[in-house]
This record gives structure tokens, sequence and C-alpha cells, in this order.
């Protein structure tokens, strides 16, 4: 009878441990969603201040500068992990092309707006680029323990559901920025 008691008893805790672990890793994997949500929404918060300085050099790249102003659109209006991840490659793909761009504009270079919001630009996405780090690396973790036995058991019982990871490179932003200034 004590046996069987101690035995209902230890794989309670079992399931409360694992269960605990699940609810950990998947906590871990919000909270670096929201890290990556913080530095993309600063990178949108400056690119308004960045366009507006560039926009006196480069009067020819009003398509780049629309394209921009259409992301920041979307990404108001996007939720999903992969909806974020496409517009972020779109961006960046968009900024690599404004940055090649003003190195043939030795006044815009000289400016210290856009000096100054250049750093900003490159410090923040170095940051976006840990923090997509990070959380696919807690994603990782996560789905990890939703597939292997025994928390695969538990995972199922309470329904937790797999995340998705943050991937942005695409055909597109493999390529070498195209500049041309026929326009």
């Amino acid at each position: 009878m004590w046996i069987a008691l101690i035995v209902i008893a230890v794989i309670i805790v079992a399931i409360i441990a694992i269960y605990n672990g699940l609810i950990s890793a998947k906590l871990k994997v919000e909270n670096a969603w929201s890290q990556i949500d913080v530095q993309l929404q600063r990178r949108f918060d400056l690119i308004p201040n960045f366009i507006e300085t560039v926009k006196g050099y480069m009067n020819h790249e009003s398509e780049t500068f629309e394209k921009i102003a259409a992301l920041r659109t979307s990404w108001a209006n996007s939720s999903t992990v992969g909806e974020k991840a496409k517009l972020d490659g779109e961006l960046t793909g968009a900024l690599k092309t404004i940055m090649a761009v003003s190195e043939d504009y030795p006044d815009l270079k000289a400016n210290q707006n856009f000096s100054e919001l250049s750093e900003e630009l490159r410090n923040t996405e170095n940051k976006i680029s840990f923090s997509r780090q990070f959380y696919n690396d807690s994603v990782t973790m996560y789905n990890t323990k939703l597939h292997v036995f025994p928390s695969n058991i538990i995972a199922g019982m309470f329904n937790f559901k797999e995340k998705e990871l943050f991937v942005t490179e695409s055909d597109e932003a493999r390529k070498n920025v195209k500049v041309d200034f026929s326009k």
C-alpha cells in the first residue's frame, strides 16, 4: 500500500516538474519574442527621422522611401512571427539600399544627423540580430521539450503547441544591393 502511494506521489511530482519546465520554456520564448519586438519597433521609430534626413540628398530614391513607409504600415498590422520576419527581411533590404546609395553622397555622409541616425540604426540592427538568435535558441529548446520523452506526453496532455522560429533570410535578402542612378 505504501509503495503504491510513494509511486503515485513520485509520478505526480514528476508531472508537476515537467509541466513547470514547459511553462518556463514557453515564458522564455515569449520574453525573447518581446525583446525582438521592442528592437524592431525601435528601428521602425528611427526610420522616419532617417528618411527625412536622407530625402533631401536622394530625391530619385522615392520608390525606396515609399516601400519603407508601406512596410511600417504593414508592420503595425502584422501579428505573427512569420509576418514580422518577412517584413523585417524586406526592411533590411531597403535600408541596405539606402546605406549603399549614401556612399555616393559625401555631403550626406558628413551630415551629423545622418551619422548619428546611421549609428543608431547599426546598433539597433546588432541588437535585433542578438535578439533573434536568443529567440530562436529559446524556441528550439521549447520545441525540443515538446518532442522528447516524457515531456512530450505532458505537453500533449496540456495542449502545448510548437512555436515558430524567426527566419528572415530570403532569396531576395541574399542578393547584392542593386544601386541604379538612371531614374
